[in-house]
């Protein structure tokens, strides 16, 4: 692969690997660095990518192992989420609803959070997640109908407290 071809291949998915890379860490700037390594780990065996079916995936689950392996050596789990604490008058509730969406998505299990994030964020089809996260396309389905389940109950809960409390201010 010479540097015209890994350019329009691999180079051009620098900004989804971005975002990605993001999901998993606590720092932008971590994240950056992970992109950064990503590419020259790739520029080096750039040779060796001829053979790869779909570059897409393949980047995506480098970077997903690259993330869980800089988790690990820093000790850290995967980021969860706070549960919104009972007194919400005190907390500083975020303004959109996007922003309070993917606040859930991040709460989510492992696996839901990651499936429900490429496909609801992302917009990737379900035989790409299959292959990205390396399970069953109805395994892929069930992980998503059960996070989307749980952040439109969460969204549902704090979409009935704020009609209760707006009553209450009105009434």
């Amino acid at each position: 692969m010479n540097q015209e071809t890994f350019k329009t291949t691999v180079f051009v998915l620098k900004d989804k690997l971005y975002r990605f890379a993001n999901r998993f860490l606590e720092q932008e700037e971590d994240a950056f660095d992970l992109v950064q390594e990503l590419m020259m780990k790739l520029w080096e065996k750039r040779l060796e990518l001829s053979h790869v079916q779909n570059m897409e995936a393949f980047a995506m689950s480098m970077l997903r192992n690259m993330a869980y392996n800089k988790i690990d050596k820093a000790g850290r789990h995967a980021k969860y989420l706070q549960e919104v604490p009972n007194d919400i008058q005190s907390e500083r509730y975020p303004a959109l609803t996007q922003e309070l969406i993917l606040k859930y998505i991040d709460a989510l299990p492992e696996k839901q959070r990651m499936v429900m994030y490429l496909r609801d964020v992302e917009e990737y089809e379900i035989k790409d997640i299959s292959s990205l996260c390396e399970i069953d396309e109805n395994a892929v389905r069930v992980n998503l109908s059960r996070a989307r389940q749980a952040v439109r109950a969460s969204l549902t809960k704090i979409f009935e407290y704020e009609a209760r409390r707006i009553g209450s201010i009105k009434g």
